[in-house]
């Protein structure tokens, strides 16, 4: 199974923005969808964003989307995450997962990127 590779967290004050990349490393491979996950510290794993690699249709976290802008990049077959107005709520490690035929089912990890925002 391919690896994924988040990078881009980090520190940011309050107000601030991010941008999160995703991609393979290693042999490519047939995707539908990629997304976005985070995990605050003492909480469950949610669903931040997710966009259909083909068409670019996007979904996001109805909390999350006036901030968050999910996109990708075919010619490098990057997926990034666009963080604009963090807050500290934002905090968590952020997982990038690949699915070969869902946007509701992830088969493909990766490490996970840890952003942390200050107040």
């Amino acid at each position: 199974q391919v690896q994924l590779v988040e990078s881009g967290g980090g520190l940011v004050q309050a107000g601030g923005s991010l941008r999160l990349s995703c991609a393979p490393s290693g042999r490519t491979f047939s995707t539908y969808a990629m997304g976005w996950f985070r995990q605050a510290p003492g909480k469950e794993r949610e669903f931040v964003a997710s966009i259909r690699w083909a068409s670019g249709r996007t979904s996001y976290t109805e909390s999350m989307k006036d901030r968050f802008t999910i996109s990708r990049d075919n010619a490098k077959n990057t997926v990034y995450l666009q963080m604009n107005s963090l807050k500290s709520e934002d905090t968590a490690v952020y997982y990038c997962a690949a699915s070969t035929y869902s946007t509701t089912a992830y088969n493909s990890w990766g490490q996970g990127t840890q952003v942390t925002v200050s107040s």
